[in-house]
């Protein structure tokens, strides 16, 4: 299991309130057998039609922090979305608000969530629009941020806190920790050991 605390990068600023989840990955790919690949549709149809789109700024590229407004990732349950911004390479996200199941698929792929005031997320994309080099390391322990000097709090569900400082938001990483009770309960299941 691989505990998750500190996330240090530049940020993209993503302005929007309601940016839903076919917005993030467009639901054809919702097809896609495997996650593999799926960060290169990462908002396509959003910078297809915006140029301007900050996933569409070479100035944003290699970006690791995701700043977003309210309910960022409303509008379905799919798993996809999370998976396709990881995949972009984000490795946090920080906002108002996000969808409460926007959030608990990104935890379970060990993306954290965080949120902020809205003058501060204001701050945070202010300051990454002026010079998107400017680093940013947020911290699940702390739940804060840091850039230009200044420190912003943030905000986290105490379960999605400790699942991440844990390294128990890793469901595949808790059964192989314990694989000696795994194989003895399915020993023990007739349908898997015979009847």
């Amino acid at each position: 299991m691989r505990p998750i605390d500190r996330i240090a990068g530049t940020a993209i600023p993503l302005r929007g309130n309601n940016i839903d989840t076919d917005r993030i990955i467009p639901a054809r790919y919702l097809k896609a057998i495997t996650f593999d690949g799926l960060g290169a549709h990462a908002f396509e149809d959003d910078r297809a039609s915006m140029p301007n789109h900050p996933f569409a700024n070479p100035a944003y590229a290699g970006a690791s922090i995701l700043v977003v407004n309210e309910n960022f990732g409303s509008g379905s349950s799919r798993e996809h979305a999370p998976q396709a911004l990881k995949r972009w390479g984000i490795h946090a996200c920080v906002g108002q608000s996000f969808s409460e199941i926007f959030l608990g698929n990104a935890t379970t792929i060990g993306l954290p969530c965080a949120t902020a005031a809205p003058e501060d997320v204001e701050t945070l994309m202010a300051t990454a629009e002026r010079a998107p080099a400017t680093p940013m390391v947020l911290s699940v322990d702390t739940q804060s941020i840091e850039t230009a000097g200044r420190t912003v709090p943030l905000g986290m569900p105490a379960a999605v806190r400790d699942s991440l400082l844990t390294g128990q938001w890793d469901a595949t990483g808790l059964l192989l920790a314990d694989f000696d009770d795994v194989r003895r309960v399915a020993d023990g299941l007739p349908y898997v050991s015979g009847f």
